[in-house]
């Protein structure tokens, strides 16, 4: 009886199996499907991905193995080979607006927001965290802190949210605060323009206690405006500011050499003028046996820059800090711990980047004649990790605030202000006396989450340190 109970049990899960085979799921039938080739330009694309993830990607011994002939859309092919840590490289069908965009080109309304949903009905809405001058929305009167509710006289959704900084044109509707929540207001419209904007956007001088605290606000890091630097802290030299404060709450990191450029101008002034190391460079193997056996230490090295006009040869320096600061930001704070007695950071963690890319055409590995038809694609592929001279990576969590503060958007003050409760708690710790508050906006009512952030669509790119300074790819074996 026991034998027949094993026969009939084995009957019923054989029978069952079958059951849950239906005529369009059996098994190896996906195998027989005849495979759909690429188009020859596809192709193209394909094989110029493929040759640079295997030549410089940090994680080239890890790439998969995929027939190239059959992947018919670029970009998938391009995040098939992608590293299972790796949430950073990137490729476009449109490179020059990329390279434009790292150069402060972009077309813009000229404002950066804060995207947030409401708890109790899922709605989304945005918070301007900031203006640039001479732009669409500076022109319509939008300023910090203002919120938008509407798009297109419809709901802000998931699905459309983004447009608010990529579209070429729209209505947006501005909200208004009241005691039961948001209530919509004014309706404007506003028509994008391409803008080279300088990310210096702000630089004063607070008087309290007897001390001169300067203030800058740093929105990227683009190596073209390094001169925008030069005159922000020539300024605050003039002024005889006695502190420093860097506002990089919502920088999202740039160039390698604005990077440089700004801690040299930070530093203390033996340690720039000594050339010292910034941060190191570690590359594939390929590429970091190829620098070190010919002794090309500029390639694994990055040093600080002893020609800058304005050194302040600070001891001491605070930055402000927030979930949007990230890569060349913190190259900087910790490229400059390893050297000053005090780095400290003011709001909230940091994205947590420390990684670096380059860019990569098809130009920089075929003839013209063959990159000609594909050369509006490009790739950003993770191609190194950098530690700072004392060795700190891998900070894949951020930077824990050293006083952590609230951005609230919903009581904003405007930037440079002593007010700003970032910049009021780190003139508090500079001066160890109270910032006597001016009565802030009331605390909203209701539940809601920020979720994203961005100014540009290229944000995501700028997260990774980007290599400007002097690289030139090597012909490799």
């Amino acid at each position: 009886m026991k034998e027949l109970s094993k026969i009939a049990l084995l009957f019923s899960i054989v029978a069952l199996l079958f059951a849950g085979c239906s005529e369009d799921s059996i098994p190896g039938e996906e195998d027989d499907k005849p495979k759909v080739e690429a188009s020859e330009l596809t192709k193209k694309v394909n094989k110029f991905i493929y040759k640079a993830m295997d030549d410089i990607y940090l994680w080239y011994d890890e790439l998969p193995n995929i027939d190239l002939n059959y992947e018919t859309d670029s970009k998938e092919y391009f995040d098939k080979l992608l590293y299972e840590d790796d949430k950073w490289s990137y490729i476009t069908d449109d490179v020059e607006a990329l390279e434009a965009s790292f150069e402060g080109t972009e077309k813009t309304f000229g404002w950066s927001l804060a995207f947030g949903r409401f708890s109790n009905t899922g709605n989304i809405f945005a918070i301007v965290e900031y203006v640039y001058p001479e732009t669409p929305a500076s022109a319509a009167g939008i300023d910090r802190g203002d919120l938008l509710v509407l798009l297109n006289n419809a709901d802000i959704t998931d699905d459309n949210y983004t447009d608010l900084l990529y579209s070429d044109n729209m209505d947006v509707t501005l909200g208004v605060l009241t005691e039961d929540g948001i209530a919509t207001d004014t309706t404007i419209s506003l028509t994008s323009s391409v803008l080279t904007l300088d990310p210096v956007l702000k630089t004063n001088i607070v008087e309290h206690d007897g001390r001169r605290i300067g203030y800058i606000f740093y929105s990227q890091y683009i190596a073209d405006f390094n001169s925008s630097l030069d005159n922000a802290f020539e300024s605050l030299v003039i002024q005889g500011a006695t502190d420093l404060v860097v506002d990089l709450r919502y920088n999202p990191g740039g160039t390698i050499s604005a990077a440089k450029h700004l801690c040299s101008c930070i530093a203390p002034t033996d340690v720039v003028n000594n050339n010292s190391i910034l941060v190191t460079y570690k590359w594939n193997d390929k590429y970091q046996d190829y620098f070190i056996d010919r002794q090309i230490m500029s390639q694994v090295e990055v040093y600080f820059d002893n020609q800058v006009p304005t050194k302040m040869g600070l001891n001491r320096v605070y930055f402000l800090t927030g979930s949007g600061t990230a890569s060349a930001s913190e190259l900087s704070i910790t490229g400059l711990r390893a050297y000053m007695n005090e780095v400290v950071t003011v709001g909230d963690t940091t994205y947590g980047k420390y990684t670096a890319s380059i860019t990569l055409k098809p130009e920089d590995y075929y003839s013209d004649t063959y990159s000609e038809e594909i050369s509006n694609w490009g790739i950003q592929p993770i191609v190194l990790r950098y530690a700072n001279a004392a060795g700190v990576t891998d900070f894949k969590d951020g930077f824990a605030p050293d006083i952590p503060v609230e951005d609230d958007l919903f009581a904003t003050f405007p930037l440079g202000d002593k007010n700003d409760p970032l910049f009021k708690a780190a003139i508090e710790d500079i001066t160890g006396t109270p910032v006597l508050a001016l009565k802030s906006a009331p605390k909203v009512t209701f539940d809601y989450k920020i979720f994203d952030r961005g100014f540009s669509r290229f944000d995501v790119n700028k997260r990774e340190v980007l290599l400007d300074d002097g690289f030139d790819r090597p012909q490799m074996k």
